[in-house]
C-alpha cells in the first residue's frame, strides 16, 4: 500500500476550501457543492453551516485524537457533536474556513475526513469492544485497521456507483451489522472469517449473501478488492436509487452474485498479492481494584474493565472531549471506542480508574430506553423529512414522570427519513419519518416498525404497522410503558406472549 501523500492531500483541501467559500457566498448551488464536498467528508447543513465527519477507523479514538477533538471544539466554539451509526464523530455548525482548517489539522493526528461522504468507501467498522470482549472468537482490530487503511488509500482512484460500507465482527456480537453490510467479515470459532456481501438498510433492505464460509484473515484485502470489482462491474451507474450493492441481489440473483464474487476474487489474486500479516495489538496492564455496575463490562483481560456512556440521542456534550481527555491522560492504554448506536465505551481501565470514569459520565443514559438511537434529523440534515432528535426528546420527556423501571421500555431506533441512519428496520420498535395526508392536508408522521432484530443468527427486519402522527407517539410510548409496568415485568420478557396486545395498542394510534 502506498503511503499517504500529505502534501497532495493538503492541496486537495485547499481546493475544497475554495469551493466551500463559493457555496457560503452563494456563488455555488447546493447540488453542485454536495458533489464536491461529500468526498471530503463534509456536507452543507439545512440552513447555514457545514457538517464535518471525522473518520475513526473501527470507532477507535485514542488519547491523541480525543485531545485534538477537544482542541477544535474549544478553538471554534463548536456546540454540536454527533456520534454516528458508522462509528464516526460529526462536528456541526462550521463555517467554510473552519471546516477546511479542521480537515487539514486532523491529518497530523491520524484522522482523515476523505471519503467520509459521496460515492466512496466509508469508515471501516468493527465490534466496539474488539480485543476486550469475553467470548469473542478473534480480535479483529488488526484486520479492520488494515482494511480501513487500504480502502482510504483507494478513494482517489475509485469511481463506484455509490458508497461502500465494510464491517468486522469478532463473533460475539453483531453491533456493526456485519451480516448485512455491503461487505462484512464475521469471525469464526475455529479461526478465519465468514464473508457476507450486498446487504444493507435503507429503502428495500436486504440481509447479506454469504460468499465465503471460511476466509483466511490474511486475505481480507483481496475480499475488499473483489467487492469493489463486483460493484464497479455490475452496479447501477444510471439510477442512484438502485446504486447500492444490495440491488445486485435483484439483478444477479444470489447464485449469480456468489459466482461474480468468486470470479472477482480470482481476478484480484491474479492482479496483485494483497495478503497481509498485521501485528497483534496486545493489551497488558496491571489490575487495581474491582468495580461493578450496570455500565461496567469486565474485559477478558483479568482485572480490567470497560465503561459504557450513552449521551442522549448520541449528542456528545461539547465539554465532554476535554473532560475525558484530562481524565484519561494518566490512564495507561485507556481509549474510547465509538459504538454504532451512539454509545461510547472507555476501555482498558483498572477498577479504580473505572470508578472515576463512571462519575465523569453520569450525565448519560440510565435506562435501556434512554439509550435509544436517533439520526441527526431534519433540523440539520438536508435529506431529513422529520426531526428524529425532536421526537426522541419528546418521548423521553413524556416518559420521565412515569419513573418506569429499567427495561420496561425497549431501546427504539429513529430515522428521520427512509435512508435509515437510525437503523429503524432492526429496532425492536423503529420509527421512520414521513408525511401522512389527512383530508388532503400533510401532517408530520412516522411509520412504525415492530420486531426488528440485529443479533447474529436472528437477523430480522421489523414489520411495518403503518403511520402514527408525530404528536401522538409520546403518548403511545407512555401507554405501552404503563401496560408493561402494571405486570411488573420488562418489554423483553413481555413481548413474546403479548405481541398481539401490542399490535392492538399500536392500532389505536395508527392513522388509517
Amino acid at each position: 500500500m502506498e503511503p499517504i501523500n500529505y502534501q497532495k492531500e493538503k492541496e486537495n483541501i485547499q481546493y475544497f476550501a475554495q469551493q466551500a467559500r463559493s457555496f457560503e457566498a452563494g456563488e455555488l448551488d447546493r447540488k453542485d457543492y454536495k458533489g464536491i464536498s461529500g468526498k471530503f467528508g463534509s456536507y452543507a447543513q439545512r440552513g447555514e453551516g457545514n457538517m464535518l465527519r471525522l473518520r475513526m477507523p473501527g470507532g477507535v479514538m485514542n488519547l491523541d485524537k480525543l485531545g485534538f477533538v477537544a482542541d477544535m471544539v474549544e478553538r471554534f466554539d463548536i456546540d454540536r457533536l454527533k456520534l454516528t451509526t458508522c462509528q464516526t464523530l460529526q462536528l456541526h455548525n462550521l463555517s467554510a474556513d473552519e471546516t477546511a482548517y479542521i480537515m487539514e489539522a486532523a491529518m497530523d493526528h491520524g484522522i482523515f475526513t476523505k471519503g467520509g461522504g459521496g460515492d466512496n468507501p466509508r469508515n471501516v467498522m468493527m465490534s466496539p469492544l474488539a480485543g476486550v470482549l469475553p467470548g469473542e472468537y478473534m480480535d479483529v482490530r488488526p484486520w479492520a485497521m488494515a482494511c480501513g487503511e487500504y480502502l482510504l488509500g483507494r478513494v482517489d482512484e475509485l469511481h463506484m456507483p455509490r458508497k461502500l460500507k465494510v464491517a468486522f465482527s469478532g463473533g460475539a456480537d453483531n453491533e456493526t451489522h456485519a451480516t448485512f453490510r455491503d461487505l462484512g467479515f464475521v469471525a469464526l470459532p475455529d479461526g478465519g472469517f465468514r464473508v457476507y456481501c450486498a446487504g444493507g438498510l435503507g429503502p428495500n433492505p436486504k440481509l447479506g449473501v454469504c460468499v465465503e464460509e471460511k476466509a483466511a484473515p490474511e486475505d481480507v484485502l483481496h475480499y475488499a478488492d473483489a467487492m469493489i470489482r463486483v460493484f464497479t462491474t455490475h452496479g447501477n451507474y444510471t439510477n442512484r436509487a438502485r446504486s447500492r450493492t444490495r440491488y445486485l441481489q435483484d439483478t444477479l440473483g444470489v447464485e449469480g452474485l456468489q459466482q461474480a464474487f468468486r470470479q472477482a476474487l480470482e481476478e484480484s489474486r491474479a492482479a496483485a498479492d494483497l495478503r497481509i500479516h498485521p501485528a497483534d495489538m496486545p493489551i497488558e496492564k496491571a489490575a487495581d481494584g474491582t468495580v461493578s455496575g450496570a455500565r461496567v463490562i469486565a474485559q477478558k483481560q483479568q482485572g480490567l474493565y470497560a465503561v459504557s456512556y450513552h449521551p442522549l440521542g448520541g449528542n456528545l456534550p461539547a465539554g465532554k472531549p476535554r473532560q475525558l481527555h484530562n481524565l484519561l491522560a494518566d490512564m495507561e492504554q485507556a481509549e474510547i471506542r465509538i459504538a454504532p448506536g451512539g454509545t461510547i465505551y472507555i476501555v482498558n481501565l483498572t477498577g479504580k480508574e473505572a470508578e472515576q470514569v463512571l462519575a465523569a459520565t453520569a450525565d448519560g443514559a440510565n435506562t435501556l430506553f434512554e439509550t435509544s438511537v436517533s439520526c441527526i434529523g431534519a433540523s440539520i440534515c438536508q435529506h431529513g423529512v422529520r426531526d428524529s432528535q425532536g421526537l426522541l426528546q419528546a418521548m423521553l420527556q413524556a416518559v420521565q414522570p412515569e419513573n418506569f423501571a429499567d427495561g420496561v421500555l425497549p431501546r427504539v431506533r429513529i430515522s428521520g427519513c427512509p435512508s435509515s441512519c437510525g437503523c429503524h428496520q432492526v429496532g425492536e420498535i423503529g420509527f421512520v419519518g414521513g408525511v401522512k395526508i389527512i383530508d388532503k392536508v400533510p401532517h408530520p408522521a412516522f411509520t412504525v416498525m415492530l420486531g426488528g432484530d440485529d443479533h447474529q443468527g436472528q437477523e430480522t427486519f421489523g414489520q411495518n404497522l403503518g403511520a402514527m402522527l408525530e404528536e401522538s407517539i409520546p403518548a403511545f410510548m407512555v401507554e405501552l410503558g404503563k401496560t408493561i409496568a402494571a405486570q411488573n415485568t420488562t418489554y423483553a420478557a413481555w413481548i413474546g406472549e403479548n405481541r398481539q396486545q401490542l399490535l392492538q395498542l399500536a392500532d389505536k394510534y395508527i392513522v388509517k
